[in-house]
């Protein structure tokens, strides 16, 4: 019996952001069609557990143009749809949706909001190396932040309403203080 894995969607007018979290995923495999058939399965966990799922996407992509990244954590796809528009949801039917899909706040962005990836340009990106982007050191769990090191932090200087504030805290203990005794 297969398992659903927690699947991540967010869109723009041109894309659909699809997020397939799963660690450790084994033999991959992601396929699309045209007329919006999103098909996964993987094999993951201790007991090699198979994971399948497949979605009626709610209109049409184009394949060509769409990008699969397979990592170690999770499966980035970032299809391309064929019509410039925005989908009412992400799958086809009047159906609700399966509990295991979830919107991607991460990469949300409302309609009237959307300017398209705009100066954002996908097509250059490394797909290969998905998993070491974003300011990670040789280590993927563990965070290059060589960037912070000599930085000082300091406290901000108090105003005198905050003094005064602090002031009539302290006085009012005291007070309370001298009333229990």
């Amino acid at each position: 019996m297969s398992r659903h894995p927690e699947v991540k969607w967010a869109q723009r007018v041109d894309k659909v952001f699809i997020t397939v979290v799963l660690s450790d995923s084994k033999n991959a495999k992601v396929n699309l069609d045209p007329e919006g058939v999103f098909t996964f399965s993987a094999n993951a966990g201790a007991d090699n557990n198979l994971y399948e799922l497949k979605f009626d996407l709610f209109d049409k992509v184009n394949v060509e143009e769409s990008k699969i990244n397979i990592g170690a954590r999770n499966i980035f796809c970032v299809l391309e749809k064929a019509e410039k528009v925005w989908w009412k949801k992400l799958l086809r039917g009047d159906g609700k949706a399966p509990h295991y899909l979830k919107v991607d706040w991460d990469k949300w962005v409302d309609e009237d909001e959307d300017q398209g990836l705009g100066d954002l340009d996908l097509g250059g990106m490394d797909f290969s190396n998905f998993g070491n982007m974003g300011g990670m050191g040789d280590d993927p769990g563990e965070l290059d932040d060589s960037d912070d090191e000599d930085q000082d932090v300091s406290k901000p200087e108090s105003s005198d309403a905050d003094k005064a504030g602090e002031q009539d805290i302290q006085k009012g203990n005291t007070e309370e203080k001298k009333e229990a005794a």
